[in-house]
């Protein structure tokens, strides 16, 4: 596989992991006051709320790293890194730069982070 590829899946697999941990998170707390018994957690239903939740936070982050890409782009964050290149170079000054780079690793845009 192509080292881009692997990129982004690691990326996609560390947003859905994240997502999962947050949702496991609420229910430890939620579970001691929430009326529902165990067997709740073992139905399909369930399993099938927990995979759309997961799927759902990952297109959240997409948009959200997306939406910092192109706040990055107008500001002149981001510019392109060469002639004839789709790499870009991002500025250290970026305030929201690691969702920038989080957009660029989801798309497998080769990217250069300038110095500081």
């Amino acid at each position: 596989m192509k080292p881009v590829i692997i990129d982004m899946l690691r990326a996609h697999l560390l947003i859905a992991s994240l997502t999962a941990v947050g949702v496991e998170v609420v229910l430890c707390l939620a579970l001691p006051v929430l009326p529902v018994p165990e067997a709740f957690f073992d139905s399909t239903s369930f399993r099938l709320f927990a995979l759309a939740v997961i799927v759902g936070g990952v297109a959240v982050a997409r948009e959200f790293a997306q939406d910092a890409f192109y706040s990055a782009l107008q500001r002149d964050f981001v510019t392109p890194a060469g002639v004839g290149n789709a790499s870009v170079a991002l500025a250290p000054d970026c305030p929201r730069r690691w969702l920038v780079v989080l957009h660029l690793r989801l798309t497998g845009r080769p990217f250069v982070l300038a110095g500081h």
